[in-house]
């Protein structure tokens, strides 16, 4: 099936033209092509239509899973809330209370996975060791990346924009005919002021040419 995303602002990617009104025509996993939506909406007229608010942009990359998802712990809301609290725990001392199992890792990586793509991530970085964290990984539709060079695995964070100058440094790839259809959509008027106010903004991910999440 065609499906025509379009949005705002279109950021096709780093250092392209973005274009007001733009849209983006997916078959299957793949863009078939980018453009004005009113030239592509005449020119498939049967395509289903997605119309979202705010700039469409390339999904975004995080570094550091294996930290994010192998040290990391994140508490199952709302049954270990008032036990744990609501924000992820690290370090030694914290998970050695914890008494992790493989099965209990891959629960946390599971409810990690659904932040990320609520952020408009669509790819990480990292070495996984763990097998139920790789399969939740792999699940969830993000792709696992070899580790970064010059990253710090014991700086990673949730937030893809962390660390960064500008929004397009945290963009995996570019929309244009023949990518992947992994882009998102945030609810902001520019790039800029994408970086100011942050990934939790994003109203859609969609990897593979599916809609992986979609704020209700």
């Amino acid at each position: 099936m065609l499906t025509l995303h379009t949005a705002d602002l279109l950021v096709p990617g780093p250092g392209r033209v973005p274009q007001t009104g733009g849209a983006v025509l997916v078959e299957g996993d793949r863009i078939t092509l980018v453009g004005p939506y009113e030239e592509l909406g005449a020119a498939w007229p049967y395509a289903r239509v997605r119309r979202w608010p705010g700039v469409l942009t390339p999904g975004l990359l995080v570094h550091g899973a294996d930290a994010l998802l192998e040290r990391t712990y994140y508490p199952d809301d709302p049954y270990e809330v008032t036990e744990l609290g609501s924000e992820p725990l690290s370090g030694a001392e914290a998970l050695a209370d914890l008494k992790m199992t493989e099965a209990r890792w891959g629960h946390s990586a599971r409810r990690a996975t659904q932040k990320l793509l609520a952020r408009g991530v669509v790819a990480v970085t990292g070495r996984l060791t763990v097998p139920a964290v790789r399969t939740a990984v792999v699940r969830s539709g993000l792709a696992v990346l070899p580790p970064a060079a010059g990253h710090r695995g014991d700086a990673a964070s949730l937030d893809p924009f962390a660390g960064r100058d500008a929004a397009e440094q945290a963009f995996h790839g570019i929309l244009e005919p023949g990518a992947p259809a992994r882009f998102a959509v945030f609810a902001v008027a520019d790039p800029a002021e994408l970086l100011a106010q942050g990934a939790t903004t994003c109203v859609a991910t969609v990897i593979g040419g599916r809609l992986l999440h979609r704020r209700r």
